[in-house]
This record gives C-alpha cells, sequence and structure tokens, in this order.
C-alpha cells in the first residue's frame, strides 16, 4: 500500500513512535494513550495524533491504541512487516558496530550480507555473518536485497553506490562522509555524525 502527500517529517517519526511502541510491549502494556507515547518519545500528542490521521483512524476514543495493532500497522506502513534485507559494505570500525547494532532486528531488518575489499577481513565472521569480497555485491539482486548501509571511506563511496545501484538496490543508508549522486528511483539517506555533532555547540549557552 501507498500512501501519498505524506509529509517526510512524519515518515521519519514513524521509526521513533514504533520505538516507543516496543519499549512499551516490553513493558506489558497491552494498549497506550497518545499522551503516554508522547512520553516515551519526546514528541507532542497532538502531533502524534496528527500524524497518524494521514494513515487512518488508529486509536479508540477513550482507550487509546492496541499496542500490538499499531506495531503491526506502523510496520506495514514502513515496509518492514516482510523483514527487509540489508547488505553492509564497508567492514571496518564503524560497520563492525554496525554489524552489532541490535536495534536492527528489534526494527525488523535483516542484514543478510556484508562486504568488503580488504583480504584480511574476507572470510571472517562478525556477529554471525560472513564478510564476502566487495566484487559478489553483483549478486545482490539475485538474492532479493534491495536495501544497503555504506560505511566506506569517503573516496570509495560513489563508487560503492554505483555498484550497489547496478546490482539492483533502491535504498541506502550512508555513513560515508559525503554527498553520492544516484538516479532518482534509488532514495539516499546520508549520515554524518561529525556534521551534527558540529551543530550542537551553537545551541549551547555561552559560558
Amino acid at each position: 500500500m501507498k500512501y501519498h502527500k505524506i509529509p517526510d517529517e512524519t515518515i521519519r517519526r514513524l521509526p521513533i513512535y514504533l520505538r516507543g511502541l516496543l519499549l512499551s510491549s516490553e513493558q506489558g502494556r497491552q494498549s497506550i494513550s497518545s499522551r503516554n507515547l508522547a512520553d516515551f518519545v519526546g514528541v507532542n500528542s497532538w502531533q502524534i495524533r496528527k500524524d497518524f490521521s494521514y494513515f487512518g483512524d488508529f486509536g479508540t476514543r477513550g482507550v487509546g491504541y492496541n499496542v500490538e495493532k499499531l506495531t503491526k500497522q506502523i510496520k506495514k506502513i514502513l515496509k518492514l512487516d516482510a523483514a527487509p534485507k540489508v547488505a553492509l559494505v564497508g567492514v571496518g570500525n564503524l560497520g563492525s558496530a554496525v554489524l552489532a547494532y541490535p536495534a536492527f532486528r528489534i526494527c525488523g531488518f535483516d542484514i543478510a550480507a556484508a562486504f568488503d575489499i580488504n583480504p584480511k577481513k574476507i572470510g571472517k565472521k562478525i556477529n554471525n555473518i560472513v564478510v564476502e569480497d566487495a566484487s559478489k555485491l553483483r549478486t545482490l539482486k539475485k538474492r532479493r536485497i534491495n536495501l544497503a548501509i555504506i560505511t566506506v571511506p569517503r573516496d570509495a563511496a560513489q563508487q560503492t553506490a554505483d555498484a550497489l545501484v547496478k546490482a539492483g538496490v533502491r535504498g541506502i543508508l550512508n555513513f560515508s562522509p559525503c554527498y553520492i549522486v544516484v538516479p532518482k528511483k534509488v532514495k539516499v539517506i546520508t549520515i554524518d555524525i561529525a556534521m551534527d555533532l558540529a551543530r550542537l555547540p551553537y545551541y549551547m549557552p555561552a559560558s
């Protein structure tokens, strides 16, 4: 199912709501109000209700939201209900940390493959995943893997992205500190930790 004219900010908040629901489920909650969910995720309750209104009527007045049902609905909207397979390229310090990050599996992702060009890393097992030669990226389409995470050095990022696109990847999470160019049909989200950190001092009061 596709939803049209949904603000990007709403889509960005849906995974936050999902995390709050998963946490509330772990605490044994079967239902939750927008106010309680707001306390979990740090978003105003009116914003939560507005975001959900784009997709239908999820709650019951006076009762709130059924945690299990709403979790399934958000996963369906985000297309996480089918456990999307993900490939990671670049098994250095950051890549290894990403492979070990438990929240990916909690959210429904299956990191199914990892690649590197370093012969010393190829063949090694990290978090139950055997590192493969990056020359095998072309096999991703046959393996029905259309999401990828890039954790390679900056000078290798564009070449890696080109190879992923050629292999049928349609969504890329880019941790490399650079801008990469891809066709319009491919979605790229870049996370640059240093750049985000560089913004932080601006908001701090002068000492």
